[in-house]
């Protein structure tokens, strides 16, 4: 496969995976939801976890400069099963970039 079609494939998986961010409607519906949503939903939000506080920090400094707003963790997910998968995604994540490299 083509580099760039490889490259714009993660960019568009990004996006898309961007869109369960704390925060958003589709976080708050995914965190109402069952055990099993809630741990990967936090899975995914501790993995995403370093970027979402970067964006978080861009929002405080200059709240015009980005579209959107984002939480780094979601206040609606309420139980274990979130916080269990947000500290090991929040911890596994750089282990899996480390690996990468």
């Amino acid at each position: 496969m083509n580099q760039r079609v490889k490259t714009a494939a993660m960019v568009a998986l990004l996006l898309f995976l961007g869109a369960c961010v704390a925060g958003s409607s589709d976080s708050t519906h995914a965190a109402a939801g069952g055990v099993l949503s809630q741990f990967f939903l936090g899975l995914w939000q501790g993995f995403i976890g370093p970027l979402t506080l970067i964006v978080e920090i861009v929002n405080r400094v200059a709240p015009s400069l980005l579209p959107w707003k984002t939480h780094l963790y979601e206040a609606k997910a309420q139980g274990v099963a979130y916080d269990l998968g947000f500290y090991l995604g929040l911890t596994s994540g750089p282990v899996i970039v480390w690996m990468r490299r």
